[in-house]
């Protein structure tokens, strides 16, 4: 008897004993084992994501209205609405406010890897070293316009272009080899963007005066890792980047359309039989800031989630810092369960189309809770968006006296606009 016949008898007699030995009662309780594990493992450890692009939210039924009828598809249908909007741009301020911009996370970008990011405007490449330092240039190659995002190769501080090996130097953009020839012609560089990587995000400064930047707040919980990452929703939004933040200040907005209960839903919720399920109680208070932080405002909330009458739980003091046009950090209060954080960041693709991203962050032990909060974060950010993406910027509203904090907003975002501010007409093309 060879070798093989011996190893094959032996691996037989080992099953045959192992079957034995898992009775179906037994293969039964280690499945239900397993599965327990690993629910538990995704409850607390898995991060929860949650992500809706242009057509996901409150255009599902457009298309079949009457207006639309002529269209094909739902495509045509939320076109006609985008130009509509892009045509009353006249009423809007300039798209692009001077700020912080988060362009990515940090996560997106590994080391040795190079991306390609258009927003604002702007065509960048966005690549880490092997060190992990970051650099964003523009994207294009002076020489014969390859895109340094795309297939370009990180060499040390530098990156290299994929066409011809043109390599730019991330400390300035300037050229600093051409493999073929034993020159370099004279002002052969690209632009080198101030960029800072602080809270797992990716920010660059853009400012149409070229004034300096102010100083972006780092979260030491977050940069630390001493509080944990939970999940992240991502949203796509046909809107003036301005009107996002200015919800924060619209207080007659939070019962109109978020007193429902999360479960309703965000197309219909007052329509939902769940939306009897419990009732949203809001208070809240906006307030500009001064001096060297007058780029920055406050918003303070307190939320409880009204079950009965006068029986409320989830109670939550929410301390919200809106940080220049686009960035904001939120920090959630409950005696209950401790301290929440979230970090939301607004990047203009387009003139009229904003990419919302929320972060959240809290204690490990927390996860089953977080997931439960970041789903009804996201119905309820879901019901603004199906506003946004139909309404139209009224540059000078009639506004109730109940209204005064709209009208407060609007004086402080105004910092954010100079006379050198690129206009609709300037930025507009075929595309968007």
């Amino acid at each position: 008897m060879d070798q093989l016949s011996v190893s094959s008898m032996f691996i037989k007699a080992h099953i045959t004993n192992l079957v034995k030995f898992l009775d179906p009662k037994t293969i039964l309780y280690v499945c239900i084992v397993v599965l327990v594990t690993l629910w538990i493992y995704w409850l607390f450890c898995v991060p929860f994501v949650w992500i809706k692009y242009l057509d996901d939210v409150s255009y599902s039924k457009v298309s079949k209205r009457e207006d639309f009828c002529r269209n094909n598809n739902k495509r045509d249908a939320i076109n006609r609405i985008r130009k509509a909007k892009k045509n009353s741009s006249n009423e809007m301020p300039p798209p692009f406010p001077n700020g912080w911009y988060a362009i990515l996370e940090s996560s997106k970008v590994r080391p040795g890897e190079a991306k390609f990011v258009a927003c604002l405007g702007e065509k960048l490449v966005v690549y880490r070293t092997q060190k992990h330092k970051v650099f964003v240039l523009d994207a294009y190659c002076p020489h014969l316009g390859a895109n340094l995002g795309v297939g370009g190769r990180v060499v040390g501080d530098n990156i290299e272009c994929p066409f011809h090996q043109w390599s730019f130097r991330g400390e300035d953009g300037s050229c600093n080899n051409i493999p073929y020839s034993t020159s370099i012609p004279r002002g052969t560089n690209v632009k080198k963007w101030i960029s800072q990587e602080v809270n797992d995000f990716i920010f660059i400064w853009y400012h149409a005066e070229s004034t300096d930047p102010w100083e972006l707040p780092v979260t030491m919980e977050i940069q630390e890792k001493n509080i944990s990452y939970h999940g992240r929703n991502e949203f796509y939004i046909n809107c003036h980047i301005q009107e996002i933040p200015e919800n924060g200040a619209d207080m007659a907005h939070f019962s109109a359309i978020h007193s429902e209960s999360f479960l309703a839903g965000s197309l219909a919720p007052s329509k939902s039989l769940l939306g009897q399920f419990g009732c949203h109680k809001w208070n809240a208070r906006w307030l500009p800031g001064t001096g060297e932080e007058k780029h920055v405002a406050e918003i303070t909330l307190t939320h409880s989630l009204q079950i009965i009458r006068k029986v409320h739980c989830f109670l939550m003091n929410v301390s919200v810092k809106q940080i220049g046009p686009s960035f904001v950090y939120l920090k959630m209060n409950s005696s209950t369960f401790g301290q929440i954080q979230v970090l939301q960041t607004i990047t203009p693709i387009e003139p009229l189309l904003q990419k919302v991203v929320h972060r959240f962050y809290g204690p490990r032990w927390l996860g089953p809770l977080l997931k439960v909060l970041i789903y009804g974060e996201s119905v309820m950010f879901e019901r603004d968006i199906n506003m946004w993406n139909h309404k139209v910027f009224r540059r000078n509203p009639i506004l109730a006296k109940e209204d005064s904090s709209i009208k407060q907003f609007r004086m402080w975002y105004s910092q954010f606009y100079t006379s050198s501010s690129k206009q609709f007409s300037q930025v507009t093309n075929d595309d968007w």
